[in-house]
């Protein structure tokens, strides 16, 4: 899970204010959008609004103020860069531009979040998945001790958050909520059968194989005369980590005796790939001439090509299979939640998102089943 400080932080983006709009549809007129008849009310919103021009770094931060922005579009015109020489200066109406995209960019993911908290509290009720009082409390003590191990730390955290600690038991609450609910929906579906099994290793072969590997110790020399001068002196005897010292160029080998990691078959430089795994065990071969320079090197460990049994790979594929349908199992249901919560979440003009039945045209949203990936949450 998630350490608190990440969770405590997810709406660390979010700067935005609650608007107030007229009442349309089926929303009643204290609520910004309905979610199978529950409301999602404007005090909820507001207060949720506060918090969000809060967490982003300033205290006393303000939310865009829409229709107008007046006070946004003061807020900037202060910290505007003064433009440079012979450059025009910024305008209202581009200041104004700039704090209605960004009030309705941090609207739209704030009200996400909110229908989102609906939605995998519906489905929950929907499928049986509870989460106990004990349940939250613990977990969030939990979190609350790795992230604020003073609690003077976490006072302030609140006071200049503007969060409750009820706001974050209601997100440790959601987040145990939709790991029961993929638990819920991936049970049973981690059963592999042997003929599974087998099926895919006949098809995938290859993949359980390794090839054959060899390990040499290398000297490389810009031309081919020290080349010469490096075989000569092995051949007289001289040791690989005297010799690569003095006369190879090659970095990665040169400190520890010319000894490179093991290779495959098409791994180097075609000249000298052919060579190498022509070279018998312990011949000293070269100089063999690369757009690099020039070789000599010796094989000194061959590691026979190799296939795993079928007994071999079958754990790895059953893992393999068993995360795949458990993958299959939860982007059916992604499919099915998102339909059937949006069919049941109506928005108030001036409030659309794409959660919302009445809403603009779709996008990725957030589902139980993978809480962790979708939510509007920094990742760590």
């Amino acid at each position: 899970m998630k350490q608190l400080r990440i969770l405590l932080l997810a709406l660390c983006a979010f700067a935005v204010p609650a608007v107030a709009v007229a009442g349309c549809g089926g929303v009643p007129g204290d609520a910004v959008a309905t979610v199978d008849g529950t409301s999602i009310d404007k005090t909820e919103f507001t207060h949720w609004m506060n918090v969000a021009a809060r967490t982003s770094g300033q205290p006393n931060a303000k939310a865009p103020d829409p229709p107008d922005y007046a006070a946004c579009v003061a807020d900037k015109r202060k910290t505007a860069p003064k433009p440079a020489k012979g450059q025009p200066k910024t305008t209202d109406a581009q200041l104004k531009a700039q704090c209605k995209q960004q009030y309705e960019g941090l609207r739209n993911q704030v009200l996400q979040l909110l229908v989102t908290f609906k939605w995998i509290q519906g489905e929950a009720d929907d499928l049986g998945v509870k989460v106990t009082d004990a349940e939250a409390k613990k977990s969030f003590a939990q979190l609350k001790k790795q992230s604020f191990p003073k609690d003077a730390d976490y006072q302030k955290f609140l006071k200049t958050s503007g969060e409750t600690e009820e706001d974050l038991l209601q997100r440790v609450r959601l987040d145990l909520l939709s790991n029961k609910i993929r638990d819920k929906i991936t049970k049973g579906k981690d059963n592999v059968t042997p003929a599974q099994i087998q099926a895919y290793y006949d098809k995938n072969k290859g993949r359980f194989a390794q090839p054959e590997q060899r390990e040499m110790r290398i000297v490389l020399t810009k031309g081919k005369a020290k080349a010469d001068q490096a075989k000569a002196a092995l051949e007289s005897g001289d040791s690989w980590k005297e010799v690569a010292k003095k006369y190879s160029v090659d970095t990665q080998s040169k400190s520890q005796g010319g000894k490179l990691p093991p290779v495959s078959k098409g791994q180097q430089e075609k000249a000298l790939d052919d060579a190498i795994f022509k070279a018998k065990k312990g011949e000293l071969v070269g100089p063999i001439k690369t757009q690099f320079g020039y070789y000599d090197f010796e094989v000194d460990k061959v590691t026979p090509a190799s296939q795993q049994t079928l007994q071999q790979a079958t754990p790895t594929i059953k893992q393999l299979l068993a995360a795949q349908n458990q993958q299959k199992a939860l982007e059916a249901f992604t499919k099915k939640f998102r339909d059937k919560w949006k069919s049941k979440t109506e928005c108030r003009d001036g409030y659309k998102t794409p959660e919302c039945k009445n809403g603009p045209k779709a996008t990725p949203t957030p589902n139980p089943a993978q809480q962790q990936q979708q939510q509007p949450q920094p990742q760590g």
